[in-house]
């Protein structure tokens, strides 16, 4: 696959090698699977220094469900998949099973949070995790093993002896009701035995069973000595064994005997005489080198329940910590606890003593619904305070599924060192959880085992970059992930590549159609700055909002301490406290422009400003940068026009020169009151906000004449908010005006109406009057009759204003009203639309949507963006187009 080479002869679209710049902007489940996608990707990924960086690979992490409800739009695992159940002719329980996924949240101990998106079965239920597989429930007795990196499952038998129950987690046997606990996976599916061999066990309150092959049955294990329930269960040295919960440990072997009971509680006097193990829990795990058999007994972490009768009430914490975006509290010693015992089972009849363990050396263990973890773990630092990962610690969450109430600290620390006090944090998610906390351990270790979906087996791929190596579904998957930037980069690397996005069959992708350039709502809501920024990637990551469909973040690493200005096609003008310039959003080229001239801008008086206040005899105060054209590589990127609109004068510059004012000569202080400007046929044309007259001046002459002034269309006492676009053949001048103020009587403000489709928030008001008129300036300049025709109908057309240069979408296949009168959808053809229209305007919340053709009584549909910490937003937001015409103009001339 041959590079693709600006014409600078550097590389724009991976400088920092595809791997690590793809992986690092993917999730980690996406990203590792992109690792195992071919031997090339999988050879560079065990080597790469960068990619354990960007991603937690290694790192213990808490899988849990996303902060937010996700419908099946949002969920890019769902997308990828939808049109192939729709249109392929394949067996439809396979398919109801393999073609849905779930937009997830991982958490790593010391890093921030972020997105996962691991398969799923729709509605089912996260039961048990151990390596790369999760198991999960659906109902009726729809169990299955899952892969999270390949999708691969492995459905499982029912176990004959249960009857099913309308609740997942409950089944009945001989009149009595067992409550299912958890599914351990003792031992993985492998690609050697062609995943059909592993060991599960399915454990509940009163009862053991356990499987070893898809094509067997369950083996119930019975136990007639059981007083009271199961708490956890493995198999160690082929016996299974099993906890209670007060601690009595019994053994089974499959092929000789059992039950045998082998231990009663370990408990030290201490905790019997407080009663505090009745509020704990117990768990079995192995030891490093698994030779010998772990008992962990945790006490005082509770539900919230009432324990009538107990002396115990919810621990307080005696420390408080935010960190990592979560809040870490610290538990005094006494208030919650852990012993860990070990037993060398060799010998079981009679068996031998526990024996307590004080120090795990440089290990730690990770209990929950998940199969035991233990791992060595290294201490360390972050600013002075230690990590929240460290050796020697015994990490706890949920003991079962399904829990009534979430354990609280839902995510506990037990340091075995004496001198250390109990740690513990809840997911973000508190009383809204779905699923229970898993631990995940990331990583692409056994990637020489998947089997991806077309591939048997780890491939060598072809080509200089390897990325044909990807399979459709795996380029639409990782496409989902990336922001829209590094798409367009990924769809550049080759003929294949963009091919493969441009078809959009997933539907995740809306190129070529307006959408909003924002901040992302974190930024709106958080009272400080740096709070909203610990949520996000980074400062100069946005969000880039289809009117109709689900955002997509934006990552413009340019706008670092900038702000926009304006924006035309693929080119942003910003500006930060010392120069303005053009930058390309996907290729970043940049474009410095030349200040102003000091003849006619005083800079000096402002000099602590941003540069976009001047003082000019009166104070003067920029509006926006109008791109009218701009730059391309036939004109060696220096044949832009730009208009400075400020509110009291204009500037105008083409590419290779120097800023030439548009003076209007009119008497101060009745200074022009500018609105909008644009560039057509050679001419300025700028609009009173005043009245509405517009003036015009031809930009061929070098001198710049005085400007014609053309009267406005509509001559009356409203106050109209007007704006200039091109007619779409770029052949007329059209001014739009809208009424500038939009209300109810007695000020009320309607009700904030939440959009699922991409999470804005919609308003509806009383009618706007919205007018467009339009004529031919330099006919009627030399006829001298400016008279102004009034367009009833944009046809399949509408209008996008704002900041940004006028858009003009072809919208043929929308619909111009909603078939129902609602406000959805909301991106309709023969409308006008409007957003902020300059970088100074805080219009709130002025981003309407107004039919030119409206039926009697239809109401304005407004976006609704929050009005608080507008100072801490600093960036307007406006129309913008996503295109992949930048991906093709690189790409080599032939397939490689």
């Amino acid at each position: 696959m041959a590079r693709s080479i600006n014409e600078s002869g550097s590389s724009w679209v991976f400088p920092d090698g595809p791997l690590e710049e793809i992986a690092s902007r993917c999730d980690v489940i996406t990203a590792a699977s992109l690792v195992g996608s071919c031997k090339f990707y999988h050879d560079s990924a065990t080597q790469s220094v960068a990619l354990p960086a960007s991603q937690p690979f290694g790192m213990p992490c808490v899988l849990h469900t996303h902060q937010t409800e996700v419908p099946p739009a949002h969920n890019p695992f769902y997308r990828v998949h939808k049109f192939k159940q729709e249109g392929a002719q394949k067996d439809k329980q396979h398919d109801a099973k393999d073609r849905k996924g779930t937009l997830c949240q991982l958490t790593p101990l010391d890093r921030i949070s972020s997105d996962a998106v691991i398969p799923d079965g729709g509605t089912g239920m996260w039961a048990g995790a151990n390596g790369d597989w999760i198991a999960l429930l659906g109902f009726p007795w729809n169990w299955e093993l899952v892969n999270v990196y390949t999708g691969r499952r492995i459905p499982l038998p029912p176990i004959s002896e249960f009857k099913s129950t309308p609740d997942k987690l409950v089944f009945e046997s001989n009149d009595q009701h067992l409550q299912l606990l958890k599914i351990a996976i003792c031992r993985v599916p492998t690609a050697a035995s062609n995943y059909t061999s592993f060991s599960v066990l399915a454990i509940f309150n009163a009862a053991i069973a356990v499987l070893h092959c898809a094509s067997s049955r369950w083996t119930v294990l019975d136990n007639q000595f059981l007083a009271y329930g199961y708490s956890d269960a493995i198999i160690h040295k082929g016996i299974v064994f099993a906890v209670t919960q007060t601690g009595e440990v019994y053994a089974w072997n499959q092929l000789s005997w059992g039950p045998l009971l082998i231990s009663t509680a370990p408990i030290p006097p201490e905790l019997d005489e407080q009663g505090r193990y009745n509020l704990g829990s117990w768990w079995l795990a192995r030891s490093p080198d698994g030779s010998r058999l772990f008992l962990v007994h945790t006490w005082g972490v509770t539900d919230g329940r009432d324990y009538t009768g107990l002396v115990r009430i919810l621990p307080a914490a005696a420390t408080s910590e935010g960190r990592h975006g979560r809040t870490i509290r610290g538990y005094g010693k006494g208030l919650l606890g852990c012993e860990v015992y070990s037993m060398d089972t060799s010998q079981l009849m009679p068996p031998r003593p526990w024996r307590r363990i004080i120090s795990l050396g440089s290990y730690s263990l990770f209990l929950g619904v998940n199969y035991p973890i233990i791992i060595p773990v290294e201490d360390g630092a972050e600013h002075d305070r230690p990590n929240m990962a460290r050796s020697n610690s015994v990490y706890t969450s949920h003991h079962a599924v399904g829990l009534a109430y979430p354990p609280s600290p839902e995510i506990c620390r037990f340091s075995l060192n004496s001198e250390d006090c109990t740690v513990g944090f809840q997911t973000n998610i508190r009383w809204t959880w779905r699923q229970v906390p898993l631990w995940l351990i990331p990583s692409f270790a056994n990637a020489r085992q998947w089997n991806l979906p077309s591939r048997h087996r780890l491939c060598r791929g072809g080509g200089d970059g390897h990325l044909e190596a990807l399979t459709g579904d795996n380029i639409n998957l990782i496409a989902a992930h990336l922001d829209v930037t590094y798409t367009v980069r990924l769809a550049a690397c080759s003929r294949e590549l963009y091919d493969m996005i441009s078809k959009d069959e997933g539907k995740m992708h809306h190129w070529d159609e307006p959408c909003l350039l924002m901040p992302p709502p974190a930024y709106w809501f958080d009272e400080h700055w740096d709070v909203a920024r610990t949520s996000r990637l980074h400062d100069t990551v946005y969000d880039l909002v289809p009117l109709d469909h689900p955002r997509r973040s934006v990552a413009l690493p340019f706008m670092h301490d900038r702000k926009w200005l304006g924006a035309n096609g693929d080119w942003i003008a910003a500006a930060d406290h010392h120069e303005w310039c053009l930058v390309n959003v996907y290729t970043e080229r940049h474009i410095p422009l030349p200040s102003l001239p000091d003849s006619k801008i005083d800079h000096s008086s402002f000099s602590y400003q941003p540069a976009y206040s001047f003082n000019w005899g009166p104070a003067i105060d920029l509006l926006k940068i109008v791109i009218c054209e701009v730059p391309t590589k036939a004109g060696h990127y220096s044949d832009y026009k730009l208009i400075a609109l400020f509110d009291k004068t204009i500037f105008y510059l083409e590419g290779g020169g120097d800023w030439r004012m548009l003076e209007a000569l009119t008497p101060a202080p009745d200074y022009p009151n500018y609105c909008d400007a644009i560039e057509l046929r050679g001419h300025v044309f700028a609009v009173d906000e005043t009245d509405g007259s517009t003036y015009f001046w031809d930009t061929a002459n070098e001198n710049l004449m005085l400007p014609f002034v053309i009267p406005p269309p509509v001559v009356d006492d409203q106050q109209y908010a007007w704006f200039l676009a091109p007619s779409a053949d770029g052949k007329r001048l059209m001014i739009i005006l809208t009424v500038n103020k939009i209300g109810i009587a007695n000020a009320e403000v309607p009700p904030d109406i939440p959009y699922a489709a991409n999470g804005l928030q919609l308003r509806q008001y009383p009618p706007v009057a919205t007018y467009v008129f339009e004529l031919d300036p330099l006919s009627t300049a030399r006829a001298g009759d400016f008279l102004w025709r009034q367009v009833n109908s944009l046809g399949d057309h509408s209008l996008f204003l704002g900041l940004n240069y006028p858009i003009i979408a072809n919208l043929k296949k929308r619909e111009s009203k909603a078939p129902d009168g609602t406000l959805v959808p909301f991106m309709r053809k023969n409308c006008v639309y409007t957003a902020y229209r300059n970088i100074r305007y805080n219009q709130y919340p002025k981003i309407l949507r107004c039919n030119l053709q409206p039926d009697e009584g239809e109401t304005v549909g407004v976006i609704s963006l929050p009005k608080d910490g507008w100072d801490s937003v600093r960036q307007a937001a406006m129309w913008f187009k996503p295109a992949l015409n930048i991906a093709r103009s690189v790409l080599p001339l032939k397939k490689q």
